[in-house]
């Protein structure tokens, strides 16, 4: 009996051995087609570049960089082809109306970054700088509000449409930076406000992955890469309000993009 134990045990060892191999390799391979052959970046303000400087001029108030992280991921990969539709201010209704028109059955891999448009960030923003601590928290919450109700239908939809267009690709959905280092003396706004602000970020990157998962898509996590280069870290990858470039406020840097959103992409892709 323990022969036959023993034998049995290490069968099982060697399937599993096998099985992972096999899955290890079939996922090497898909993520060596992701790489190769047509992609797509798609998204808001966060993907096309905003605040990283060197648009693009034909891409026009989409104000597409060729520091943002889709750009350089091309640059570096050399997909077979290369769709840059990510504008600046898009909701989840104008990733659907807009930039879809480049998938299709042979994509291989779409980048995305949206939501925060829907749930309001601008006015957030906004309501955050210039008015209380307690107007700050109760649009905050308005937005969480709508995070809970509305945002997963309209992320249901534009998940499923991208699925249907391209449903060959691998599909990396990637979230939002907390905004600034806590426990640091900074000048500006409140650390109540800052503490809020950061809880808003958790709170709609939490419900994004969660969809994205019930999709089979990827979720990348910018906040790990971004940890220690908030704002108030005094090497900060996000930019502050910006008085001379009001749009560019609250985005990521040059180097946001290259060190903060490129590495979780290339990881997930």
């Amino acid at each position: 009996m323990r022969r036959s134990s023993r034998i049995s045990a290490y069968i099982g060892s060697l399937l599993l051995t096998v099985c992972l191999a096999l899955t290890g390799a079939a996922t090497a391979q898909a993520s060596q087609l992701a790489a190769s052959g047509p992609y797509v970046a798609l998204g808001d303000s966060y993907s096309s570049g905003v605040g990283a400087g060197s648009y693009i001029s034909s891409s026009g108030s989409c104000n597409r960089s060729t520091n943002a992280y889709p750009y350089l991921w091309n640059a570096a990969n050399s997909p077979s082809s290369f769709s840059f539709t990510a504008c600046s201010g898009a909701r989840t209704d104008d990733v659907l109306a807009n930039q879809l028109g480049p998938l299709n059955s042979a994509t291989a891999l779409v980048s995305i970054t949206v939501g925060g448009n829907d749930a309001g960030f601008s006015d957030v923003m906004t309501t955050c700088v210039l008015q209380s601590d307690s107007d700050c928290i109760s649009r905050i919450n308005t937005a969480k509000a709508y995070v809970d109700s509305t945002l997963p239908g309209k992320l249901n939809n534009l998940y499923s449409t991208i699925r249907a267009k391209a449903p060959n690709a691998r599909v990396v959905v990637i979230g939002y930076p907390r905004f600034y280092l806590l426990g640091q003396f900074c000048l500006g706004l409140s650390e109540a406000k800052r503490s809020a602000i950061n809880g808003a970020a958790d709170y709609i990157d939490a419900a994004t992955a969660k969809i994205a998962a019930n999709h089979g898509f990827v979720f990348g996590d910018v906040r790990t890469t971004f940890s220690g280069h908030e704002i108030c870290s005094g090497s900060s990858w996000l930019h502050s309000v910006n008085w001379l470039n009001i749009g560019e406020s609250y985005h990521p840097t040059a180097a946001g993009h290259s060190g903060g959103y490129l590495p979780v992409f290339t990881k997930a892709a």
